[in-house]
C-alpha cells in the first residue's frame, strides 16, 4: 500500500504486485522463525535425555565420571571436567574445585547453561580442575551396595547425611585421585548447608578445604518465606501420609513431557519460568528463557521425604540443628532427648560468601544473622536485585559473581 500512495494512483495491477510482495515478504519470515524455532528445539531436545558427562562433552570439553561409595553404602555419582578447551595443553598446576549443588537439584545446575554462562565451563577454562557433586537420592544418586531405591530404608536421610557421609567421602576421594591435599568448595543453598554442618562439625575434613564459597547460603531459615516452607504448616504425620517415606518430587517421565512439550514453546516457557518462581524465586529478565525446558528436565531431580521433613523442622524451629526424631529416636540417636544444634561458629575454613536482596529461600535477614557466625568471613557481596536462582543461572552472573570467585581461587592457589 505504501507502494501504491507513493505511485499516486490505485492501479489494481499494482496493487496486486504489492499484496503478492508483502505475502511472499510474510511468508518468509514466517518460514524463517519456524526454522528458527525448529532448529533451536531441536538443539534444545538433545539436552532432555543427555546424562551429566553428555551435556559436557556436547560442547567439547573432556568429561570424566567416578562413583562414589559413602560409609554407609550410597554410590554417589562424581562429575570432572578436568580442563578446558583453550587450558588442554597448559602445564601449570590446576587446582581442584567442588560444585555442590542445592535442594532438589543436581550437578547439571553447574553446566546446563550455555559455556560462557556455567560456572563449570568457566572454572575449566581459568585453569581448575573441576569436580560436581550430586547428592544421594538425587536423579544421579540413587544406587547402595545393599537397598534399592524401592526399599524405604533407602530414603532414610537427610541433609544431616549429606554433610557427615556424602561430603566425607566425596573429599577425600577428590584429595586421593588428584594428589592435592586441599581443594575448593563452592556451594548453592543446600550445599552450604551441609558445609556448614562438615566443616564445622569434623575438623579434619576442614582442613582440606582452602576456601568455602558459599553461594545463596543457608543455616537457618527462620524468615524464609518461599513456597516450599508451607510444608512447615503441616504436621509431619500428614507429610508422611501425603508423600509416602520415599522420595520427594523427584524427575520423571511427566515432567519430561511437559518441558519437551510445553516448555519448549511460547507462550508456555513463561509458565515454566513462574513455576520455578514459586519453588525458589528468580528474575526472568535475568535467565535465558530459552532454556526453562533444559532446566525442568534436569531439575528437579528430587530428594527424601525425610528431608523435606527436616528443612519444615527448621522453619518451624528457627534453629540450625541437627534431624529431630522425637524424645526417643533423639535418645537413640543423639543420646539425647532433643536434636543437637549445630554452631557455625566452630568452622573455621576461610569463607567468602554472595547473597541476594530478593532471595525468598536464603533471607537477607537469615544471610544478616549467618554473618555474624563466621569466624573466617575473608569476602562478602550483597547483589540487592538478586533471587535464589540467579547464582547459578543468572546471565549477568559471570560478570557480577564468577569472575570475583575465580579471582579469589587464584590469590589462594
Amino acid at each position: 500500500l505504501w507502494i501504491v500512495r507513493q505511485q499516486g494512483c490505485f492501479h489494481p495491477s499494482l496493487l496486486f504486485s504489492s499484496l503478492l510482495f508483502s505475502s511472499l515478504l510474510f511468508s518468509s519470515l514466517l518460514f524463517s522463525s519456524l526454522l528458527f524455532s525448529s532448529l533451536l528445539f531441536s538443539s534444545l531436545h538433545l539436552y532432555f535425555s543427555l546424562t551429566q558427562s553428555e551435556i559436557i562433552r556436547h560442547w567439547g570439553y573432556p568429561a570424566e565420571e567416578y562413583e562414589v561409595v559413602t560409609e554407609d553404602g550410597y554410590i554417589l555419582s562424581v562429575n570432572r571436567i578436568p580442563y578446558g578447551i583453550s587450558s588442554k595443553n597448559s602445564q601449570d598446576p590446576r587446582p581442584a574445585v567442588f560444585l555442590q549443588h542445592g535442594l532438589l537439584a543436581a550437578g547439571s545446575n553447574w553446566i546446563t547453561n550455555l559455556p560462557n554462562t556455567s560456572l563449570g565451563y568457566l572454572l575449566s577454562e581459568a585453569g581448575f580442575d573441576v569436580w560436581i557433586g550430586n547428592s544421594r537420592g538425587n536423579t544421579w544418586s540413587q544406587r547402595h551396595v545393599n537397598l534399592t531405591r524401592d526399599q524405604d530404608a533407602f530414603w532414610e536421610f537427610s541433609f544431616d547425611e549429606m554433610a557427615k557421609k556424602d561430603l566425607p567421602a566425596v573429599i577425600d576421594f577428590i584429595t586421593k585421585t588428584t594428589g592435592q591435599e586441599q581443594i575448593f568448595y563452592v556451594g548453592h543453598s543446600q550445599g552450604t548447608t551441609i558445609a556448614f554442618v562438615a566443616f564445622s562439625t569434623m575438623p579434619e575434613l576442614a582442613s582440606k578445604i582452602k576456601m568455602f564459597f558459599a553461594l545463596a547460603p543457608v543455616a537457618t531459615v527462620g524468615f524464609a518465606n518461599s513456597p516450599m516452607t508451607k510444608l512447615s504448616f503441616l504436621p509431619e504425620i500428614i507429610i508422611w501420609d501425603l508423600f509416602g517415606k520415599k522420595d520427594f518430587f523427584p524427575q520423571n517421565e511427566l515432567i519430561k513431557f511437559f518441558a519437551t512439550e510445553f516448555c519448549s514453546h511460547e507462550p508456555f516457557s513463561c509458565l515454566c519460568g513462574n513455576i520455578f518462581f514459586l519453588l525458589c524465586g528468580f528474575d526472568e529478565r535475568n535467565l535465558n528463557m530459552s532454556r526453562t525446558p533444559v532446566y525442568t528436565t534436569h531439575c528437579p531431580a528430587g530428594t527424601s521425604v525425610q528431608n523435606m521433613i527436616h528443612w519444615s523442622q527448621a522453619v518451624s524451629s528457627k534453629k540450625f540443628m541437627a534431624y529431630d526424631y522425637g524424645k526417643k529416636g533423639n535418645m537413640a540417636h543423639y543420646n539425647q532427648t532433643t536434636p543437637p544444634a549445630y554452631n557455625v561458629r566452630d568452622m573455621k575454613v576461610p569463607t567468602a560468601l554472595w547473597s541476594g536482596g530478593h532471595d525468598t529461600l536464603a533471607d537477607p535477614k537469615d544471610v544478616a544473622l549467618l554473618l555474624t557466625q563466621i569466624p573466617n568471613l575473608v569476602y562478602h557481596r550483597h547483589i540487592k536485585r538478586w533471587e535464589h536462582l540467579d547464582f547459578i543461572w543468572g546471565l549477568d552472573a559471570p560478570q557480577e559473581m564468577y569472575g570475583d570467585m575465580i579471582k579469589l581461587m587464584r590469590q589462594h592457589s
